[in-house]
């Protein structure tokens, strides 16, 4: 299979694994509405923010929604889309070296992208799939990316939106109209789309001229052109009227005693005088109340790059239009990928949350359906987190006042507003932070021991069951000091004092007291943090 090579990808490639864990800090003034919400808005840079939200959420997303720089060199956007940034480019001379330096834009957009998808796969459900924005300039090398990250036997589609409803006079070429959007995911064994809601206009289809008790209905054709040996028969209208077969080439859909059969049962249309080519009746009450998604979304169907902008304006105060962002996505279009690629109950990840149209999506779809979706947001700017994506989050969940002065209705929720701990878990000496709490360090042991998001509580030394083992932590006083060095250490007293399990057992501890006859007795598998930490 062919391969994708690019001037620095063997110093990205590992370099995840080399990303410190860091803590999330949460801000209470910038958060809103209830802190359990389940809602995140994280302020820093993504790779850290992914590698930090790791052991709470990995294997436990059903649906990432990304748009990340479209890499089209153009600079002086709120949101710069050329990875020429002085963040980017720091990054790029720590990790890659001098030859950061000499990059072209395409080299260093396959740098920085490489260890985000990297990451962002290990926190996606087996059922689960990711969704990429992007354009001509960089479609091709993303194709080639997810494959080398996804699996190619996990491409699902391309899809194309018709991003614009004019054509630009000032285009050189062709205007362009459309946009990708890229579609894998993590098992296309396991992964299922969703049935798109029915519209409005396809309701409309039916009508209910003879007020038949089963509701609308609209006619169906009862000639069709495929050989039928049961399709030649002749049909006698109420009207007294004889057709003698069904037009020249064609044959009749449904055999002479299926046809009977409709028409005792109300369901064949004969028109107003019963005079008509008989039609059968296609009840709205027994369709498939959903639609296949097609690959092509219009802009008549998921909006425009104009009504995204018109969207954002309204929510959040700009000191010019100019400083908007310059494609920002419709929340019509969002909401197509959720009504496709999600239940009522998933948790949905966008790791470039720009101005946050993937919450409002979130916010919007739970309000029309009932659901309790959850989102998380990453966005690296502190400016573009702080006073965009979250300010148009609070407005949409609590309500605002629109430019017409109008009252516009909260959509409920909220979010807990959180910021990257300054220095990372280990100190400079490898040593656990002392300012790490039993709860924070045990969803990274969690992490550490079964690669999946912690989901416990953190009350307890026993944080969970997974595969049959039973996983304990004794760290930071968790049995109230009854033993050696706070119960940090693992000694017979305080194996005594643990939650039973009877069964395999991994315990990270400080230390270890007992001998390797009792440990072996007992079933346990004794870890020493922080070094058995080292992830």
């Amino acid at each position: 299979m062919p391969t994708l090579n690019w001037i620095g990808k063997e110093a990205v490639v590992k370099h995840h694994r080399e990303v410190p864990f860091r803590l999330l800090e949460p801000v209470a003034d910038l958060s809103c509405g209830p802190a359990d919400s389940g809602n995140l808005i994280v302020q820093g840079d993504n790779l850290h923010a992914l590698k930090a939200l790791l052991p709470r959420y990995a294997g436990q997303v059903k649906c990432i929604y990304i748009d990340p720089p479209y890499n089209t060199g153009n600079e002086g956007w709120v949101y710069n889309d050329n990875v020429n940034s002085p963040e980017i480019r720091k990054w790029l001379g720590e990790v890659v070296g001098k030859e950061g330096e000499t990059l072209d834009r395409h080299d260093r957009w396959l740098c920085m992208m490489y260890p985000r998808l990297v990451l962002l796969r290990q926190f996606l459900r087996e059922d689960g799939a990711i969704f990429v924005s992007i354009d001509d300039n960089e479609v091709a090398t993303l194709r080639l990316l997810m494959d080398e990250v996804f699996g190619k036997r996990n491409f699902i589609e391309t899809i194309i939106w018709e991003k614009n409803y004019a054509p630009k006079a000032s285009s050189r070429h062709f205007s362009e109209s459309h946009d990708y959007i890229v579609v894998y995911a993590m098992n296309s064994d396991r992964w299922t789309r969703n049935l798109i809601p029915r519209s409005e206009k396809q309701n409309k289809m039916y009508k209910n001229p003879d007020n038949d008790p089963r509701g609308p209905w609209r006619p169906n054709n009862l000639a069709a052109r495929n050989f039928y040996s049961k399709g030649t028969y002749s049909i006698t209208c109420p009207s007294g009227r004889v057709i003698s077969g069904p037009p020249k080439g064609s044959y009749w859909r449904i055999s002479e005693e299926k046809f009977k059969e409709l028409d005792a049962d109300g369901r064949i249309w004969w028109g107003i005088d019963g005079n008509n080519i008989p039609a059968p009746k296609i009840f709205l009450s027994e369709v498939t109340q959903g639609v296949v998604p097609m690959s092509i979304w219009y802009y008549k169907d998921v909006g425009h790059t104009q009504e995204a902008k018109k969207e954002l304006l309204e929510l959040v105060d700009f000191a010019s239009s100019d400083d908007v962002f310059i494609t920002p996505k419709p929340t019509r279009l969002i909401q197509r990928i959720l009504q496709i690629a999600t239940d009522k109950g998933s948790l949905v990840l966008d790791s470039f949350a720009g101005s946050g149209t993937t919450a409002h999506a979130v916010l919007k779809q739970n309000a029309e359906d009932g659901g309790k979706r959850r989102f998380i947001l990453v966005e690296m700017d502190p400016g573009i987190a702080q006073n965009v994506t979250a300010e148009r989050v609070r407005r949409v969940a609590q309500g605002y006042t629109n430019a017409k002065g109008q009252a516009v209705a909260g959509l409920g929720g909220g979010f807990q507003f959180c910021r990257l701990s300054a220095e990372p878990l280990f100190d400079a000496d490898g040593q656990i932070r002392r300012d790490v709490t039993f709860a924070q360090l045990a969803e990274f042991v969690w992490f550490a021991e079964t690669g999946t998001g912690f989901t416990g509580m953190a009350d307890s030394p026993l944080l969970g069951v997974h595969e049959g083992r039973a996983i304990y932590l004794l760290y930071n006083g968790i049995l109230k000091d009854k033993s050696v060095a706070g119960g940090n250490v693992l000694t017979g007293a305080v194996f005594d004092a643990l939650p039973p399990f009877a069964g395999p057992k991994v315990i990270y501890a400080a230390a270890c007291r007992l001998g390797n006859a009792r440990l072996a007795r007992e079933g346990i598998i004794f870890k020493q943090t922080p070094y058995a930490l080292e992830m």
